[in-house]
């Protein structure tokens, strides 16, 4: 008798009529009236549960079974056979239940067997990962992060963890989350009357990143090739999905490339990694979802399919920002200042495909960004999606000290 996952009973991992304990939580329970009831068991390893087919011959059947509810954690014992029913294949014809968890309160447990908004999951977010769509969101990251990560191993990139705490305001930007351990309802003051930080933790003032970049730099100065994956912070108060409170970002960081070597990463990158590897990996892991899930799947991955043959543009003072402004019911306050409207119409309507710009002007780029000859751009690109707007943001390093 052998511990196994959930998922190899359901996929005729294991033989018929041979021993088998899962452990996991209770789904259902029904009752049938000819003695016996049906346990829905999963345990994360698939989204489907199994069904344990339960005596009311064991010894804790009417004490214990009949008071099992959605939420309780259970280790179930038996042998598998041919399911009788329809829905799955294979079931375990239980020979013991051990009762691990109790749900106190089966009246008030939040998360009864029923779909929950993503809204009402947010005030239950402990449990919230015992939904199908949650546990869906937790298998796709995985897939995708370590499809990410072979990714740049096979491009010969090294992966750098970089601290999530940092005095340095890597974008300019100020949006920062301050990080402090000063009290504050008694801060220490200064000469100046301002708070003074040598009093604080690090004796300076300290915030979560906005990006690893700075420290990947350091490392690419020394390894070539290097990427940065992990959490970043951005203190914006907005609402839309531009910019999170809190998101993960990849940073790749290459020692003497160029703005074509950094686009050609991107495009490699979008073309590889996005639409056909990730897609792939999903399919592969997730082959247990729900039919459901799969079709959502294939139907995003079908609207980034047009990233395989992108087109590029680069524009000079040229009429694509007017372009985009004129065509949009939001306008630009100044050229070149685009919003995620603009960014949209010129992938979608204009030219109805990925689009890569490059050298945007200066005055609203970023200062580390390389100053091109004609004083007026920087060597910067993004790559605008349909459907979403701008996906990846690049540039080449400034390196020459009498132009920064």
């Amino acid at each position: 008798m052998s511990v196994v996952p959930v998922a190899d009973v359901l996929q005729g991992r294991v033989a018929v009529d041979s021993e088998v304990t899962v452990r996991g939580w209770v789904r259902t329970r029904r009752d049938s009236k000819a003695g016996f009831s049906f346990l829905a068991v999963y345990d994360g390893s698939c989204f489907d549960p199994v069904q344990a087919v339960i005596n009311n011959s064991l010894p804790n059947y009417n004490q214990e079974v009949l008071r099992l509810t959605t939420g309780c954690s259970v280790i179930v014992t038996g042998k598998v056979v041919a399911s009788q029913g329809q829905g799955q294949s294979f079931e375990i014809q239980a020979t013991s239940v051990e009762v691990t968890g109790w749900v106190e309160d089966p009246d008030t447990y939040p998360m009864a067997a029923k779909r929950h908004s993503i809204e009402y999951l947010r005030e239950v977010a402990h449990l919230r990962p015992r939904t199908n769509l949650i546990g869906a969101v937790a298998r796709v990251r995985h897939t995708l992060a370590q499809a990410l990560h072979r990714f740049f191993n096979e491009q010969g990139f090294f992966w750098v963890s970089t601290p999530l705490i940092t005095a340095s305001d890597t974008e300019g930007a100020g949006e920062m989350f301050r990080v402090s351990t000063l009290d504050l309802e008694n801060l220490p003051r200064n000469d100046q009357g301002k708070v003074d930080f040598d009093k604080d933790f690090f004796g300076k003032e300290s915030f979560l990143t906005v990006s690893g970049q700075l420290n990947g730099e350091t490392y690419a100065c020394a390894l070539s090739k290097i990427y940065t994956f992990g959490p970043t912070f951005r203190a914006e108060n907005s609402n839309t999905s531009r910019h999170l409170a809190e998101f993960w970002m990849l940073e790749p960081e290459v020692a003497f490339a160029n703005l074509n070597d950094v686009a050609g990463l991107a495009e490699a990158d979008a073309q590889v990694r996005l639409p056909k590897r990730y897609w792939k990996s999903v399919r592969t892991t997730c082959s247990s979802s729900p039919s459901a899930w799969i079709k959502t799947l294939s139907t995003v991955c079908s609207a980034l399919s047009p990233l395989i043959l992108p087109r590029w543009i680069t524009p000079t003072p040229s009429p694509f920002w007017k372009t985009a402004a004129n065509s949009s019911r939001t306008r630009c306050t100044g050229a070149w200042n685009l919003s995620s409207e603009h960014e949209r119409y010129l992938a979608e309507e204009h030219f109805k495909a990925p689009v890569v710009v490059k050298n945007y002007p200066k005055d609203i780029k970023a200062f580390y960004m390389r100053l091109n000859e004609d004083g007026k751009t920087v060597a910067a690109m993004d790559v605008l999606a349909p459907g979403i707007g701008e996906i990846i943001g690049g540039s080449q390093r400034e390196e020459a000290s009498r132009r920064a």
